[in-house]
């Protein structure tokens, strides 16, 4: 076994091996050695061969290198043959002799190499790196598995619920019971498990912000060190396109995709898929362990179920029948920030008899997670073929909780438990006990540095993050172990919930939220684990306050907690978002005639590389082919905030697919052909409004016109006549983040359904902003 290498550099000599020829006299010795030369993400190993020789009367000596990521076959022939070079130079081919000593010095270097490469991790490290799966879903609650509602008991809300593979990871590695994200919301959270950092230190504070390239990583470490490193599935973070950073491969998509037939991104290139999402991501994700099962590798899988719109497959349409959920205390505790009455509460604030025993719930939620069970089985199942399972670290969460009617919320965000609560499996037979239930604080800021650790790879210094390996171990050492945690949810627009920060220990939890002092929290989580009596004015409590004012102000210091400038806390105040529709808003902002020999200079046509066709009566018309799109971008005379809008489009489709989009899952508008017959989706932050048509309009020629009307009515127009229309809560009340297309809808999608690119011949189309 060689000497570990220190970072962030360093060389490990591996044992000799000696060639002699007694045949001939002829010796020739090498040592082999490897070294990292640098710690960054597009770093290799430096292979080096350093070898002396002995042949008739001569003698010398020489040393050949490669660059290479990884230990490989063609690695072996190629420091080989170069070797073989090295001595043809070193010594005149003069003899017959001499070839034969060549030739089999040829045969046996290559043979020599190849073992030692292939066994080189073992080598270079000290020991075997295990490899790591890292796999997530969205938004699953922390109670949502079946071996903690066994444990539960009476007191468990979902009894019937199952899910036998994770179960199976549980009984075979370690449950932890207190695991947390530090802040409960989708991108924020994936970015605190990629990076270990909180988000006023990662940069990733919300929903909308795209992850920043140059980030440090558990996968760009990982890389660095010679791994093979994978995403799959679920990103988020905003609408980010393309080759997810850190990664060697991606196969993932944008925003929050569709639960069918999503659209993939296959390292940044687009690519049709077929099925219900995550069983799309399984199959990618297979394929990553299949293809790397002979080096190092780190994979992560992040699941779209269970986010809303709650879409299971076919399969799991009427798993659970019709139960029911159990009544917890808190059903009938409202949020301190929604007052029972509150409309923000909505549906989500439940009544409750005193006698109730059981209430309606999510069913959708839970027969999508019974599809995901059944998918990390196939992954387990494929580490078992491929005798990996040993040697695999295999991580189970997810990227936050959320309530089903608890404190009368739905989604998560805020900071009482089931929002900030999470699963926590870990399982890693050479280490991990089977079985193990830990009760440490745990969080999601801890993966990174766990998974560089147990891969021997130095933790940097600014991972806030603690390695998990203490834990882990058959008998695991927790004397040093956090005995409290900061939690934080910035304001984000066009949600309602309240920006709040918290401090959280084994037993007790303080909830502050800025600019209303009058909303503060105290509980006492020991008699009171469903958070159903503030304790803030309880003179009985004083002691457990001034405890963890000093815990709170304690764990702001030691993260450095902020408020990042760009928070939309910090933004100018936005209007009422059932301000009325502006009007001193009229003009044409799109007036695009592609039967205007000028349209196809213009700059954005001419970056489309849509062809030009014939129409109708000999007009020039713009084909588009499926594969050209004009992209048209966000700016600020496309600002659809508050105003009505119209949009007129003559074409002659050919099958579905989406005319116009502007915007995406969070707001935004489309016009586009399904089913044949024209529709228009309007999003605003009440939800997505629909329109169709009643009549096919493929393979004829229509003008299709959709009005979004100052009384707050969607409308849509065939040939001059209404077809449809509907009343709308509320008017989109800013600028979508995703900017418009025209032919397609790639980035995060307005419609649920995946209609596809827009095919056939486009005429005019334009956009009015305001009412004519």
């Amino acid at each position: 076994m060689g000497q570990k290498p220190e970072r962030p550099d360093g060389s490990v000599k591996l044992p000799n091996r000696d060639a002699v020829y007694t045949d001939c006299g002829t010796r020739i010795d090498w040592d082999f050695s490897a070294r990292h030369h640098a710690l960054d993400s597009k770093s290799d190993w430096i292979w080096l061969v350093r070898f002396s020789f002995h042949f008739g009367g001569r003698s010398g000596q020489g040393s050949v290198w490669l660059s290479d990521r990884q230990p490989s076959a063609i690695l072996a022939v190629r420091l080989a043959t170069r070797c073989r070079a090295m001595l043809d130079a070193k010594l005149a081919k003069y003899s017959m002799e001499y070839q034969q000593v060549i030739a089999r010095f040829l045969r046996v270097s290559i043979w020599f190499f190849g073992v030692v490469l292939a066994m080189s991790p073992s080598w270079v490290w000290g020991e075997s790196r295990p490899n790591f799966v890292f796999i997530y879903t969205d938004d699953q609650r922390w109670d949502a598995l079946g071996v903690v509602q066994r444990e539960q008991g009476e007191k468990g809300r979902f009894p019937w619920l199952e899910s036998p593979n994770l179960d199976r990871l549980a009984a075979d590695g370690v449950r932890f019971r207190n695991a947390f994200v530090v802040l409960g919301l989708c991108a924020p959270s994936r970015a605190a498990f990629l990076t270990g950092r909180y988000g006023h230190r990662n940069g990733v504070i919300d929903n909308h912000t795209p992850f920043p390239e140059s980030s440090v990583t558990h996968a760009t470490l990982l890389r660095s060190a010679g791994y093979k490193t994978g995403y799959v599935g679920k990103w988020h973070m905003g609408s980010q396109s393309g080759q997810r950073p850190g990664f060697d491969y991606s196969a993932s998509f944008v925003g929050q995709g569709v639960y069918f037939n999503c659209p993939f991104e296959i390292n940044g290139e687009k690519q049709a898929t077929n099925g219900w999402v995550d069983d799309v991501s399984t199959e990618y994700a297979l394929g990553f362990i299949e293809n790397n099962k002979s080096q190092p590798f780190s994979l992560v899988l992040g699941y779209k179920t269970c986010h809303g719109p709650f879409t299971p497959p076919e399969r799991h349409e009427d798993t659970y029948g019709e139960a029911t959920a159990r009544v917890v205390p808190n059903l009938a505790t409202p949020a301190i920030y929604r007052p029972v009455g509150d409309q923000r509460a909505g549906k989500n604030q439940v009544r409750v008899d005193p006698d109730q025993k059981t209430v309606k719930t999510n069913l959708r939620m839970f027969r999508g997670l019974r599809a995901i069970d059944e998918n990390v089985g196939k992954i387990l199942d494929k580490l078992d073929r491929l005798g990996l399972s040993e040697n695999t670290v295999v991580v189970y969460s997810s990227d936050n909780g959320y309530y089903l009617g608890e404190h009368g919320l739905g989604d998560k965000r805020s900071a009482y438990e089931e929002a900030m609560r999470v699963p926590m499996i870990v399982r890693y037979p050479k280490m991990v006990s089977r079985g193990s239930i830990r009760d440490e604080l745990v969080l999601n800021i801890d993966l990174a540095p766990t998974f560089l650790e147990l891969a021997g790879v130095k933790i940097p210094d600014d991972m806030q993050g603690k390695s998990w390996k203490p834990l882990l171990s058959s008998k695991p050492d927790a004397t040093d172990w956090r005995k409290s945690f900061f939690y934080n949810y910035f304001l984000e627009r066009p949600f309602g919930t309240p920006s709040a920060t918290a401090v959280r220990t084994a037993n007790a939890k303080l909830i502050k939220y800025p600019g209303h002092e009058e909303w503060t929290e105290l509980f006492d989580l020991s008699n009171d684990p469903y958070e159903t009596k503030n304790l803030i004015d309880d003179a009985k409590a004083s002691a457990l306050r001034q405890q963890l004012e000093e815990e709170y102000r304690q764990q702001v210091e030691a993260i450095g907690f902020h408020v990042p400038r760009y928070a939309d806390e910090n933004l100018p105040p936005e209007p009422a978002r059932n301000s009325p529709a502006r009007s001193n808003v009229n003009r044409w902002v799109i007036d695009l005639d592609l039967n205007d020999a000028k349209a196809a200079n213009e700059s954005m046509v001419k970056k489309s590389k849509i062809k030009f066709g014939v129409g109708r009566d000999g007009k020039q018309v713009g084909i588009f082919d499926g594969a050209a799109i004009i992209e048209v971008g966000n700016s600020q005379v496309l600002d659809p905030s508050f105003s009505p809008l119209e949009i007129e489009v003559v074409l002659w489709a050919d099958k579905d697919g989406v005319v116009i989009a502007h915007g995406g899952q969070s707001l935004g508008y489309v016009l586009a052909i399904a089913d044949g017959k024209p529709l228009v989706g309007y999003r605003s932050a009440a939800g997505l409004k629909t329109v169709r048509g009643g009549e096919s309009i493929i393979g004829k020629w229509a003008k299709v016109t959709a009005k979004v009307t100052n009384d707050k009515r969607l409308q849509l127009y065939v040939d001059g006549r209404l077809e449809s229309e509907t009343a709308m809560e509320e008017l989109i009340f800013k600028q979508p983040n995703d900017g418009m297309q025209i032919g397609a809808d790639t980035g995060s999608q307005v419609m649920e359904k995946d209609v596809g690119k827009y095919q056939g011949k486009i005429e005019a189309i334009r956009l009015f902003m305001g009412q004519r």
